[in-house]
């Protein structure tokens, strides 16, 4: 098709605004799905992305659609997550559109997510199609929302379109004004070919998947391709693009969205947000890639050491799709053999973890989630820490730096003040505070990222009575007085239970996780004294009773002397008791440490 019927455009929005719901009233405009075909969250193929209605994946899709001036469009939507976590898959979305549809729950307004993928899809210079969703609830407020909307992009009201997902109403405005002010794509059929991968997945029979958009050229079945980074060169088995399911096409030419087969069996060679360029007319490689980074990391170990091979399947299966997983072996004293694994956030290691559990059927254990440390050494040496257990002995060390990001909260006026008291109680630095209209603000804050992983969200949710709303971006790397608190149970290091803390809070949380281990590690036939300590200074100390026999009950008189011998013997055995005895640790004592503030 011509370049100038062509329109590749994604939604954006917070979660849980009806981005997925609008898809599917579009995919119904354009005629795409039958009511054979139709469910909800059409897009959503994850059995975890049904179930908790969010986003997790980007999914492209291709519309023919026939607009009321007669002509006949290439649309190609793409759905995009609505998660923080997942704001690197917003990102390189964005990078194969040329126009975006935001979308603001009318009951709602605008979120602090909205506010980030509003300033990537700018950012990307792409144009902003505004849309008030959900008019049809009894509590959407159509006329202030639509203010808002056109006060943040600085359009007419007229543009902001109301529309109703659920029922259909005024959806086929949308798909209009995407015609209309999406402008089509600025590649020339003419050059050589040039291409972007934006997303990637493993086929287990064909090899790699890479999602593409075509920038100048085209490519055909049977062509010759390599990645502008790499050397390799493959040939491309089959082009095609998205449907519900992918389909085979002979060509894909400038501006068009698909996918193409190399036979690669190896992910790793496929970089996502890298160019596809033709080996024998090599063109310049598209700019602004950037690689995805971990910004959590925690270790994941099999309850069961047997299944240590397994875990180790199953997390290079979830990698082959999912290019932000990383994983590295690792071992613990007190857990065994497992691995070290880096996620883009907590909803991310959530559904990881989740998967792990669903698809691969195997029962793990996690560690505390930690960040990436960078640690400055005396000699001048930098190294990062993604492992409190790895941290170099304080003789070694000169500061530690700990990661900082830029955070957005919006929330109504009256709760300002406990927002403001909880970013204060987690190390937050104060930037602004604005006001969207007279019932919402909006705060700055550089917070700690360590902070953010520690049951931050629940207490934001908890204060704000469920109306405030989260997003941060990386800042910088910031120095410190950060040390490492360590978990001792009879004198032995449980490196699992170890973490780099602030200064000022080691004592207060030492106190806290040591009661709650008190509490869920069962009582032994012997003492379980349980300690917290810095280094080799000791700040707080709990003491599980032994279950006692009543070694005396068969003495009904005589001596006292026989019971005195009969004790010695019972203090002698659990005193033995204690040097081999081995204490199982719950796995709720991993996770208490993340709810030490109940």
């Amino acid at each position: 098709m011509a370049v100038h019927r062509i329109r590749n455009f994604c939604i954006i929005a917070h979660i849980d605004h009806g981005k997925s719901t609008l898809a599917d009233r579009l995919l119904e405009l354009a005629g795409t799905l039958t009511e054979r075909t139709m469910r909800s969250q059409v897009l959503d193929d994850m059995d975890l992305e049904r179930e908790r209605g969010i986003t997790i994946k980007a999914h492209p899709i291709r519309l023919a659609y026939s607009a009321a001036d007669g002509e006949e469009y290439l649309l190609t939507l793409i759905d995009t997550p609505g998660h923080v976590d997942f704001t690197y898959e917003v990102s390189r979305s964005l990078r194969a559109c040329e126009g975006a549809i935001l979308v603001v729950d009318a009951s709602q307004g605008i979120e602090a997510l909205t506010l980030s993928n509003l300033y990537l899809a700018m950012e990307s210079e792409l144009e902003i199609v505004p849309v008030l969703n959900k008019i049809d609830l009894p509590s959407a407020d159509v006329e202030g929302m639509t203010t808002q909307i056109s006060e943040l992009i600085g359009c007419d009201r007229s543009e902001v379109l109301p529309v109703s997902a659920k029922t259909g109403d005024g959806c086929d405005q949308v798909l209009e004004a995407v015609v209309r002010q999406i402008p089509p794509p600025a590649g020339d059929p003419e050059k050589p070919f040039r291409a972007l991968v934006f997303d990637s997945e493993y086929n287990s029979y064909r090899g790699a998947v890479s999602y593409l958009k075509v920038v100048d050229g085209a490519i055909r079945g049977g062509d010759r391709f390599k990645f502008a980074s790499r050397e390799t060169c493959f040939a491309a088995e089959e082009v095609g693009y998205f449907r519900l399911e992918m389909e085979k096409t002979p060509i894909l030419s400038a501006g068009e969205v698909g996918y193409v087969l190399g036979g690669i069996k190896n992910i790793r060679e496929v970089l996502v947000g890298d160019t596809l360029i033709d080996p024998e007319d090599p063109s310049d490689p598209l700019p602004g890639y950037r690689p995805s980074k971990s910004m959590v990391f925690s270790g994941i170990y099999p309850s069961d050491a047997d299944r240590y091979a397994d875990l180790r399947d199953a997390l290079e299966r979830l990698q082959l799709n999912d290019a932000s997983l990383t994983f590295e072996p690792e071992t613990s004293e007190a857990l065994g053999f497992g691995f070290r694994c880096g996620f883009l956030g907590l909803l991310h290691m959530e559904i990881i973890q989740e998967r792990i559990d669903r698809e691969h059927n195997l029962e793990i254990v996690t560690t505390m989630p930690s960040v990436l440390y960078r640690a400055i050494l005396n000699s001048g040496e930098e190294r990062f820490i993604d492992n409190p257990a790895h941290l170099p002995e304080p003789k070694h060390l000169d500061h530690l730096e700990e990661p900082l990001v830029r955070s957005t909260v919006i929330v109504p006026t009256e709760y300002i003040g406990a927002i403001m008291k909880l970013m204060q109680e987690r190390r937050g630095i104060h930037r602004s505070l604005g006001y969207l209209d007279p019932t919402r603000a909006e705060l700055h804050y550089d917070l700690p990222l360590a902070e953010i992983v520690f049951d931050f969200y629940d207490r934001l949710k908890s204060v704000s009575r469920g109306y405030a709303s989260f997003d941060y971006d990386f800042l910088e790397y910031r120095e410190a007085e950060l040390v490492r608190l360590d978990m001792l149970l009879n004198g032995d290091l449980v490196d699992a239970l170890s973490m780099v803390i602030h200064n000022k809070k080691a004592h207060d949380w030492g106190r806290k996780v040591a009661s709650k281990l008190k509490k869920l590690i069962p009582r032994q036939m012997y003492e379980v004294v349980i300690q917290a300590a810095i280094g080799s200074r000791v700040i707080s100390r709990a003491v599980i009773k032994p279950l006692r026999k009543n070694v005396t009950a068969k003495c009904y008189g005589g001596d006292i002397s026989r019971k005195r011998k009969l004790l010695e013997r019972q203090k002698e055995g659990k005193k033995r008791m204690k040097q081999v005895g081995k204490i199982e640790i719950p796995q709720e004592a991993f996770h208490a440490v993340l709810q030490v503030e109940d």
